[in-house]
């Protein structure tokens, strides 16, 4: 079914007429076409089925009752297929509840008795419509608002990471000594650019990932040696604020903690999970606890810092989340942690107490 098409919304609405009495489907066709409506006809679910293999209406109207496939198992059935757009179902029904019943948890949208009665069928068409446009005209917003992100952070990388690389040719005096006044403006430069390169890296990493575009690279490796690397790395930042940073690994397992997923991957995970504890914890410790239950490995990231509030913790995962911390950044990196840990078919939540800490909890499957 991939490579169909959808017909164009500046075109008459199409509408696929399913049942197997030609006398209703004839009926039918002259009401809706008298309305501007483009009509195609099938006599039974199968012919339907097959006339979605060419062309893509904007509603399905079919009959209940029908020998081989009928309303309901056709409803069934053109639900089940994931690379269709969104298409309202209006089932046409002569029975009792139960037809109703069984055809929504099948997933048909609304229901109309028999016998059909004009001006009800057609404010029924028209309801389904507006829905089906309000809901095709938001996913395309939605499409080109993802384009546009991944365009514009795709684009802006390549002139930030030359920028980066000129600084860094400054920095080693690669275009002579750099007067004393000229150093403090050129840090400044150089980590405004840093910033806003990670900022657009990490967006880009999301955009891969919502579009399923992210290729893992996924190898078995020790989670607690890639977890005490990444600590070292970040300790010095802990010292500065005279914050103890510490590992605790809780029990003795058999099988330790050798995992498989993409290690990279999940460096990002660790270090920005210990990398924020740090940042918003002015006094006190950080601990990272790991743990192994049967085939799930836990860790955890604890810290004494500023909490977070309970409003802000349903949605602190979320990519529009900024929190309102004075050191709260443009909430992209916890959503990209979510990303990842998700794709690893893991959890991660967040338990917190304002002024008091937080502790993130990360479940990934062995």
């Amino acid at each position: 079914m991939n490579g169909m098409l959808t017909p164009p919304m500046d075109q008459p609405d199409q509408i696929l007429v399913v049942d197997d009495a030609y006398e209703n489907l004839c009926f039918i066709q002259t009401v809706l076409e008298a309305e501007g409506y483009q009509v195609s006809l099938a006599e039974n679910g199968q012919v339907a089925l097959e006339h979605f293999q060419t062309s893509v209406p904007h509603l399905v109207l079919s009959d209940v009752m029908m020998p081989g496939i009928d309303g309901i198992e056709l409803t069934r059935q053109i639900r089940q297929q994931k690379n269709l757009p969104f298409i309202p179902i209006l089932l046409i029904t002569a029975q009792a509840e139960s037809d109703v019943v069984e055809g929504l948890d099948a997933g048909a949208d609304d229901f109309i008795r028999k016998p059909v009665e004009v001006t009800e069928l057609l404010a029924r068409v028209r309801s389904l419509l507006r829905l089906k446009h309000s809901i095709d005209e938001r996913e395309q917003m939605t499409a080109m608002r993802e384009e546009f992100v991944y365009r514009l952070t795709h684009d802006l990388r390549t002139p930030l990471v030359a920028a980066d690389r000129m600084f860094t040719l400054l920095e080693r005096g690669k275009y002579g000594e750099i007067p004393s006044p000229c150093q403090n403006v050129i840090t400044t430069m150089q980590e405004s650019n840093f910033d806003l390169l990670q900022m657009t890296n990490t967006l880009l990493e999301i955009y891969k990932y919502e579009a399923g575009q992210k290729a893992l690279a996924y190898t078995t490796f020790n989670l607690q040696e890639l977890l005490e690397s990444v600590i070292e790395e970040l300790r010095p930042l802990a010292e500065v604020k005279d914050l103890e940073l510490s590992v605790k690994v809780r029990g003795k397992h058999k099988h330790g903690f050798q995992i498989s997923g993409a290690r990279l991957e999940l460096r990002r995970v660790i270090t920005n999970l210990v990398g924020n504890a740090i940042k918003f914890t002015d006094m006190g410790h950080i601990q990272v606890g790991l743990d192994r239950a049967d085939d799930i490995v836990q860790m955890q990231v604890e810290d004494t810092g500023c909490g977070i509030s309970a409003a802000e913790q349903p949605i602190v995962f979320e990519r529009e989340f900024q929190g309102s911390h004075r050191y709260s950044g443009n909430g992209l990196g916890l959503n990209l942690v979510r990303q990842i840990i998700e794709a690893h078919q893991g959890t991660v939540e967040v338990h917190s107490t304002l002024g008091e800490g937080s502790t993130f909890k990360v479940c990934l499957p062995v």
